[in-house]
């Protein structure tokens, strides 16, 4: 029904409008729309048990959908596993000037350069206060775009100290590339510099929180090298593979067009491929040394299960989501049981 009469309506319309008109929809008429929605599966062969945290199915939401921490338990409801709130800064910011959100859909993708639109840590966290308990809740965080480079790891560290007590685990976001001195945060001296710092206030606490980072589909084999070194140095509890990319290789979308867009991160299924050799190169080298959550154009069951063949503990969808609806997350989590059911005994 999504992909037949609910998509194509939506597709007529701005990205950035559809994306507030299907917030509204599912935070103040939830209960309708789950009478038009398959129910969601729920089965204890789902549960996976990662980074200290017990997840309901490796399913979850990758942050930048819901940004402000207002749709995580309508999200649950969904048959979400878990979901990453975020990216959050300190203060509020309204981001890069509009339009700044395409669709690419001759590809299956779209790019974005919303840069890091919130509404700043308070409200964030007067949003958490009111959660169900009904999904693991991740924390992406970023420093504000004006921030003085001096200052980018204070940023980060006000983002962890207030939600610390609000999500279950926290990601790093070091690689989206709508952001300012993006080179700067990618810096495996400044990776260093910033996870030891986190690592402070955490081991301060009565209650450590998982701490990953989350980087970007275009580096390349050496700068994967380092990180599996800096994962090992720091002892953070994974990774997130990965980010979007500024990559435009191979896409069907004329070249008219993508100069038209302009700048911006891509996603969806044209980083899919560039994805999964990411995370089969650090779980392989690395000898599966820390968990990876995959995420990078997921739009079926079948690459869920290639990116957790190559690696992955758990997925995320974004893109994937918003193309083929919100049955996506069955469909995986009903594959999954068909390979539980497959495996000896």
């Amino acid at each position: 029904m999504y992909k037949s009469i609910i998509r194509p309506i939506l597709f007529k319309f701005d990205p950035e409008e559809v994306h507030h008109f299907t917030f509204s929809m599912l935070k103040n008429f939830g209960f309708l729309t789950r009478l038009f929605l398959p129910k969601p599966i729920e089965d204890k062969r789902l549960e996976r048990q990662v980074f200290g945290l017990k997840f309901k199915n490796p399913v979850g939401l990758a942050a930048g959908f819901d940004k402000n921490a207002v749709l995580f338990n309508e999200l649950g409801d969904l048959g979400f596993g878990f979901v990453e709130i975020g990216t959050v800064t300190p203060r509020a910011q309204t981001g890069n000037p509009k339009k700044r959100l395409f669709r690419l859909i001759e590809d299956g993708g779209i790019i974005n350069r919303m840069g890091f639109n919130n509404d700043g840590l308070e409200a964030a966290i007067e949003k958490l206060k009111g959660n169900k308990g009904k999904i693991i809740i991740g924390g992406n965080i970023g420093k504000n775009t004006n921030t003085s480079p001096e200052n980018y790891t204070q940023d980060y560290l006000d983002c962890f100290e207030g939600l610390h007590p609000h999500v279950d685990y926290f990601v790093l976001n070091v690689s989206c590339p709508n952001v300012g001195s993006h080179a700067k945060l990618e810096d495996v001296e400044y990776l260093r510099e910033l996870i030891t710092e986190v690592k402070k206030i955490n081991q301060s606490k009565s209650v450590r929180k998982p701490i990953l980072l989350k980087i970007a589909p275009d580096l390349n084999n050496q700068q994967l090298d380092e990180i599996i070194e800096l994962i090992a140095e720091t002892k953070i509890d994974g990774i997130v593979v990965s980010n979007t990319s500024v990559n435009r290789e191979g896409l069907k979308t004329s070249p008219e067009v993508l100069e038209q867009i302009g700048n911006g991160g891509l996603s969806g299924k044209p980083i899919r491929e560039r994805s999964t050799k990411m995370i089969k190169y650090l779980s392989d080298k690395s000898n599966r040394a820390f968990p990876i959550i995959g995420v990078g154009g997921i739009h079926s069951a079948k690459d869920a299960i290639e990116k957790m063949d190559a690696g992955a503990s758990l997925v995320q969808l974004y893109t994937g989501f918003i193309y083929e609806g919100p049955e996506l997350i069955n469909e995986i989590n009903r594959e999954l049981l068909k390979r539980a059911s497959r495996l000896p005994r």
